[in-house]
């Protein structure tokens, strides 16, 4: 069983991706930003990225049938390392029970110079 999940982006067609993909009982949420559309959310506040962009990945798990519990693996890239404080404070308010592994790297940019941080997981959704 392969389910391709849509956020609805024309860049999915363009560049050739899906959001999420759930192969059996795993899922993939490809890097996730804090754009709402057209619209960066938290422009100069990596704190308030970092709340949208989960937000946007648990939308997407939902849809895969998997929740934020089912989540065994972050990976964040940030533009400015020396911000990881408020990454991992927002990280926390969500995974502190979960404690999946985690990834914080630093990048030299991402697509958008106003996009501070992406962030892609992986969920196993363990048999009830």
């Amino acid at each position: 069983m392969k389910i391709k999940i849509s956020s609805g982006s024309p860049w999915e067609d363009i560049v050739g991706y899906s959001r999420a993909i759930r192969v059996g009982n795993m899922v993939e949420v490809a890097g996730t930003t804090a754009m709402d559309g057209d619209v960066l959310i938290g422009k100069g506040d990596i704190y308030k990225q970092t709340v949208f962009i989960f937000k946007k990945i648990e939308n997407a798990l939902t849809e895969a049938g998997a929740t934020l519990n089912d989540v065994v693996r972050t990976r964040m890239f940030v533009t400015d390392i020396s911000q990881w404080e408020e990454v991992g404070k927002a990280h926390g308010e969500i995974f502190k029970n979960i404690k999946p592994v985690s990834t914080m790297v630093e990048v030299s940019r991402l697509i958008n110079d106003d996009l501070l941080i992406e962030i892609e997981v992986t969920a196993i959704i363990e048999d009830k």
